[in-house]
């Protein structure tokens, strides 16, 4: 849709329009955090070793930071945070020896970031 206006008012016009795509771009952020988040927490769940289960449920999606422009969430382990790093990476017996590593959150992370990146250069491709 066209608009007319003078050459007064073009700089005013153009940053109308400029405010108004940033909205709409910060919207469309927002969402692709939020999607991504759970995206990652449900690959975690799945993937984690599942001894009892406990470990693989206790995964949560929060959100640590949000402002005008943008958003931040954090997947983590509710109440068996202390197991995730030794899971992930192995570690040592008390009597000597090594327990195998079992990594499933850097495979998770790594696929979030990709899947991020994609929904970000879709929203902003199809507008």
């Amino acid at each position: 849709m066209a608009t007319k206006v003078s050459i007064d008012q073009m700089a005013s016009a153009i940053m109308d329009g400029l405010k108004e795509y940033a909205d709409l771009a910060t919207d469309d952020l927002k969402a692709a955090v939020k999607k991504t988040g759970n995206e990652v927490r449900k690959q975690i769940q799945s993937t984690a070793p599942k001894a009892s289960g406990k470990y693989s449920k206790s995964w949560s999606v929060k959100t640590t930071k949000e402002s005008s422009n943008g958003m931040e969430v954090t997947v983590y382990s509710r109440n068996r945070y202390q197991l995730a790093h030794l899971l992930e990476f192995g570690h040592a017996k008390r009597g000597g020896g090594r327990v195998a590593a079992r990594p499933h959150i850097a495979a998770a992370e790594q696929a979030g970031i990709e899947s991020f990146e994609q929904a970000i250069e879709r929203s902003l491709r199809n507008g």
